[in-house]
């Protein structure tokens, strides 16, 4: 049940590779969070991309676009949901995603940044109500967190 922030520079990303980027790091939530089966706990994925302008992101003091496709990734999934292992292998998976959907034939390398922020347990809301991990369990259908729904 994570909320997925994308930032990529404006432009580089066509329409179809931001929807094969889109897909594919829902994907990766889905394994790592051991999301359920069942096609409405997809539901509970959401990815958000946002496109930069050129002048907007400075690495080093600098434009970085002239030597390689910067990409910030914030993933903030339920705290309690993702081990370190999982972690570790969110970060694995969704930089692999966004390599793989840059456009053919661009030279320069991807260099991803993502951070992983957990959100408190009693400090996400959903549609006006207050959820705690139960309630994400359930609505998630995570399959190593069922023992918590009632």
């Amino acid at each position: 049940m994570p909320n997925i922030l994308i930032k990529l520079p404006d432009g580089v990303f066509d329409p179809a590779a931001r929807d094969r980027l889109a897909q594919a790091v829902t994907a990766a939530a889905m394994t790592v969070e051991q999301i359920g089966d069942d096609p409405q706990h997809a539901l509970t994925t959401w990815v958000m991309i946002e496109e930069f302008e050129s002048g907007h992101l400075y690495v080093g003091g600098g434009d970085p676009l002239g030597r390689f496709i910067p990409v910030i990734v914030f993933f903030h999934p339920p705290a309690g949901v993702i081990d370190e292992a999982g972690r570790a292998e969110l970060v694995k998976l969704v930089h692999e995603a966004v390599a793989a959907a840059k456009p053919a034939g661009d030279p320069r390398p991807v260099i991803t940044n993502i951070i992983v922020a957990d959100v408190a347990d009693g400090t996400w809301g959903v549609s006006g109500q207050l959820w705690r991990l139960p309630e994400m369990a359930r609505a998630a259908g995570y399959k190593h967190l069922q023992h918590l729904v009632a």
